[in-house]
């Protein structure tokens, strides 16, 4: 027979679930509760239904389209609805909105619990946004890919009907060969899911001042040093942590966020005030090149990784990509002048257009460039030199800036 003392516990366990879910339910309603967390620069919560909360689906296609028709038929519209105002109120950009999903689902399925399911989520959530999504299997994996016209560089797609879709969880599994095991389709036609994905970041959140550390940099120009406090958010390497190569018309153009636009750029502005045009290039050039540490990808990320100017900013190491993307921010932001972006075999450098060129002019489109090189050579290059060992070797135009267009 239990002992006393057992019985006790037992009735105290089962009467303290009893009282909990009076709690839950007077608080919430009959099957209902809330979910809240931070998101940037706000904090999002929603209503969630338990019937939305459906079992882990198996690694099928029977099992997935059993869980999205209890998922569909659940009362999964509010937190549609919470999604969309919010990143509406917001102004988030796809991947952006992306991240919101991500998280949301993380907090109804945690990824570490089933990756299917959490998966699944996702998927559902996107594709009731509007969004072309799919789901498709692989051996043990559940694959996910979305509509994408763009020109993305390193992650899997495939073709359907003549539309590329590009895979969004190629980052869970970075050793998987889909070339080598197929991924088979989950068909699943979800009403108003047409839309592309875009991973173009044209705006940060306005992250909270008190996410922001500072960093320190110098460089000297011209026999004077010049001091920096820059202010930097964590929160910036996170959103880019999974973000592909993208075009570099789209890598190029992704801004800094509000609080070290603040911090870097007035001051920039103010060091090159009493400079001419071409001097002050010459400044935002050198700048680029000598604050930061140089290492290439391959040593610091065990590959390539294009880094967006705030996370150069931000990171220890860097390497022509980067630098190349963060002197045309300068450039743009400070003067706005007309840029190309030339693509070496093994590295990158810019053309900027002056009112007069310098140096051996490079001719784009009728146009007359000078070559300024934001990444350490073994040579002191002034503007319109281009380095020795790329002097005879052919490159491409890979962008072309035109403030008037």
């Amino acid at each position: 027979m239990l002992s006393e003392a057992i019985l006790m516990d037992r009735l105290f366990k089962i009467f303290g679930t009893l009282f909990l879910t009076l709690t839950l339910t007077t608080a919430y309603g009959q099957g209902k509760q809330w979910i809240a967390f931070e998101f940037y620069q706000g904090t999002f919560n929603t209503e969630i239904d338990t019937s939305v909360m459906v079992p882990a689906p198996e690694l099928s296609e029977q099992s997935i389209k059993s869980a999205y028709q209890r998922l569909n038929s659940g009362d999964y519209q509010p937190i549609i609805d919470s999604l969309l105002a919010y990143r509406k109120r917001y102004e988030l950009n796809d991947w952006l909105y992306y991240q919101l999903i991500r998280k949301t689902a993380q907090q109804i399925s945690p990824k570490g619990d089933n990756y299917s399911r959490y998966t699944l989520y996702k998927w559902f959530f996107l594709a009731k946004s509007g969004y072309d999504a799919r789901l498709a299997i692989s051996k043990d994996r559940i694959i996910f890919y979305i509509f994408n016209d763009e020109d993305i560089s390193d992650i899997p797609f495939f073709m359907v009907d003549h539309k590329k879709f590009m895979c969004l969880n190629y980052h869970d599994y970075p050793k998987a060969d889909l070339n080598q095991d197929p991924p088979i389709p989950v068909t699943i036609a979800v009403a108003g899911a047409t839309k592309s994905f875009s991973y173009k970041v044209t705006k940060l959140p306005d992250f909270k001042p008190d996410n922001y550390i500072e960093k320190k940099l110098e460089f000297v120009y011209k026999h004077k040093a010049y001091h920096f406090n820059i202010k930097l958010s964590k929160d910036v390497e996170a959103i880019f942590a999974n973000y592909p190569g993208v075009d570099f018309e789209s890598y190029f153009n992704i801004p800094l966020s509000k609080e070290t636009y603040g911090s870097l750029i007035p001051l920039l502005k103010k060091n090159v005030a009493g400079m001419n045009q071409k001097k002050g290039v010459d400044y935002l050039m050198r700048f680029t090149r000598y604050a930061f540490l140089y290492e290439d990808d391959q040593a610091n990320y065990g590959g390539e990784k294009r880094l967006s100017p705030e996370e150069t900013l931000f990171a220890s190491h860097s390497d022509c990509d980067d630098r190349v993307a963060l002197f045309f921010y300068l450039v743009k932001e400070i003067y706005n002048l007309p840029m190309i972006a030339m693509l070496y075999p093994t590295h990158i450098t810019m053309g900027v257009q002056f009112d007069k060129p310098i140096g051996d002019a490079i001719v784009y489109k009728g146009k007359l460039y000078s070559v300024c090189e934001p990444t350490p050579q073994k040579e002191d290059l002034p503007i319109g030199v281009i380095s020795a060992k790329l002097r005879n070797t052919p490159y491409q135009i890979v962008y072309q800036y035109d403030p008037n267009h």
